[in-house]
Formats: structure tokens, sequence, C-alpha cells
């Protein structure tokens, strides 16, 4: 496996400490008075969510991650496990709910998203930036209010709700930013 010597380091480099994946999310290179340089680097677990703060001497290395980055079909979901296709390979990938965690609300069958594998192992998602989505069910909007920033929330095909804008009506397509989870625009089919 590769090591990262501290000349290496920067925002994004994917990284193994303890056996676990990390990304790190910010890199500071520290010139003190005397002695010898520092980086100071903030590592996010890519299986748990949880943040590390660690000091690094200049020369040091860190193992390089075995993280892989694939396009992945959406296929369905059974109870808690999100199924997954490779679309190079066609082998399929499993996901549980804690895994998924909010992008649940934009997939639909045939969603393709970005799968992080770390050892050939599943371990995260990130679905497209933006996704259309048919409205199942939403309350009527109310004539005239259509001037100011009224909005009501709106039941889609996944189960999810959003708020969009008070003249969206129920089998209507609209597009959400899946980064912010807002409503985008309404789309013609």
């Amino acid at each position: 496996m590769a090591d990262y010597n501290t000349s290496d380091f920067r925002k994004g480099l994917k990284v193994q400490l303890d056996g676990d994946p990390y990304l790190m999310i910010e890199s500071n290179f520290v010139k003190p008075g005397k002695g010898q340089a520092l980086y100071k680097c903030k590592l996010r677990n890519l299986v748990r969510g949880t943040v590390l703060d660690r000091t690094y001497k200049s020369g040091d290395s860190i193992e390089a991650a075995d993280i892989e980055e694939i396009e992945a079909q959406f296929l369905y979901r059974q109870a808690d496990i999100f199924v997954f296709m490779d679309n190079q390979t066609y082998e399929q990938h499993e996901l549980s709910r804690e895994q998924v965690d909010d992008a649940w609300k934009y997939l639909k069958e045939g969603t393709v998203c970005s799968m992080l594998l770390f050892n050939n192992n599943p371990i995260g998602l990130t679905p497209p930036n933006h996704v259309v989505l048919k409205v199942e069910y939403c309350e009527p909007g109310t004539k005239g209010n259509t001037a100011t920033n009224v909005t009501k929330p709106c039941k889609v095909e996944t189960g999810a709700e959003f708020d969009c804008p008070s003249f969206v009506d129920m089998g209507e397509l609209i597009k959400i930013d899946t980064r912010t989870g807002a409503y985008v625009e309404r789309v013609k089919e």
C-alpha cells in the first residue's frame, strides 16, 4: 500500500489510520519559531463520520486508504437494506439504512449514484446533485398566493417530503437539489 508524506498532505486526501478510512478535511502547515515544521490535520472517519485532530512532524507519513469511487445504480430497497449495482462489473452491493443516511429521500429505481468502496466493501454513497421526482401528494394551492414565497409540504414518490411553492400540484415532476434538499423547479415531461 502506498504512503503519503507530509509534503503530499492536502484537503480531500483519503488515508488509513488504525485500519479505518479517513478523509483529510483540513491540513495546515505550521512553522514554529524553533524546531521542526508541523502539519495540523482534521480527519473525518468515512465509516463512522467522527472527526479527529492530528498533528504530524515534517517527514512523517500516513498509509493511503484503499478507497475506490464507482458509479452504482439503485435497484431496490428491501426493509432497511438498499441494493445497488456497479455499472461496470454488474456486481451488486448492499448498504444499510445507516450508511445511506438521508440520501434515501432522493433514491428511486434507476438513480445512478457515486459509491465509495473500502477494501471492495461499500461504505457510503453520494446521490447526483439534482434529481427529478414525482409529487405523490400535496394540499391544493390557494388562488392568489403566488406573489409571495408561500410554500407547502409535498410528498414525493420516494416517501420523502420537501417544501415546494404553492403552485406545485399532485402528479407534477419537480427538481430537487440533493446537497441542500431544496426545491429547484418544475420539470415538464
